[in-house]
């Protein structure tokens, strides 16, 4: 099984919130019956508007959604429906085969069914969670920091991974207040204008921390707590990501 990250651009002129809209209705059915398995959406919908001092961008126009599953193969022989099913979903796409490795899963909040397709398409997307069918997707509560990145060129790859994964890790782990935590390493790209990202993290938190800092630094409250965590933060990225070259969307994740 390889797992593929899909970036996904919005028709010009389409809102994020309607684009996400249209995008829950018909791709994950699309995505299965072209035989991907372990379909994740996330959008930038209204329930993620207040993060968006939260977003930095490298990429113009920016994407708006991004599409996560998993298939037998992702070599290009096998996966002319998918690529169909994305490219009539967007106006453009881009994909990547990825290395995950989850950190942290996502026990906290489980998704569990209680939202009627009606509140969906009104585009009400609250704490509550969907059914687990390809038409009724589950909303993660909270929000999810998606983040495309890209390693400093003055580094190897070796020497960014290393970083990453020794250093890195243990930092986001105990300075933030995330309930899940997986981290992507990009293997090659399937498309032939995909951006040269190096990873894809997907971090998940509470909706405060959209427009709270110390809540997404676990401190609320402490002062202490928040800039000893912040500065941590800081340095540790700035040991091994490019700046210039990274693109972080505050997202809602739907599972199906």
């Amino acid at each position: 099984m390889e797992k593929v990250i899909a970036a996904l651009w919005a028709p010009e002129g389409e809102s994020h919130a309607d684009y996400g809209v249209r995008l829950l209705a018909t791709l994950p059915a699309a995505l299965v019956e072209a035989s991907a398995q372990q379909v994740r959406l996330n959008v930038r919908d209204a329930a993620v508007a207040p993060g968006a001092a939260l977003v930095q961008t490298w990429q113009a126009p920016q994407q708006a959604a991004i599409a996560q599953f998993w298939m037998p193969s992702a070599n290009a022989r096998f996966r002319g429906g998918v690529d169909a099913a994305l490219a009539e979903h967007s106006a453009r796409f881009a994909a990547w085969v990825v290395c995950e490795s989850t950190i942290i899963p996502n026990t906290e909040h489980p998704c569990s069914p209680s939202v009627s397709p009606g509140k969906r398409a009104e585009g009400e997307f609250s704490e509550a969670k969907h059914s687990a069918n390809p038409a009724s997707p589950e909303r993660t509560w909270g929000w999810s920091q998606a983040s495309f990145i890209s390693f400093r060129p003055d580094m190897t790859r070796e020497a960014a991974i290393a970083h990453w994964h020794s250093h890195h890790t243990r930092v986001a782990i105990e300075t933030q207040s995330n309930f899940e935590y997986v981290q992507n390493l990009i293997v090659r790209p399937l498309t032939d204008d995909a951006p040269a990202y190096d990873a894809f993290v997907e971090e998940c938190f509470p909706l405060e921390a959209l427009d709270q800092p110390q809540a997404f630094f676990d401190a609320v409250g402490d002062a202490a707590k928040f800039d000893a965590n912040l500065a941590a933060m800081m340095d540790s990225c700035a040991g091994f990501i490019d700046f210039t070259r990274i693109d972080v969307i505050p997202t809602s994740q739907f599972d199906f």
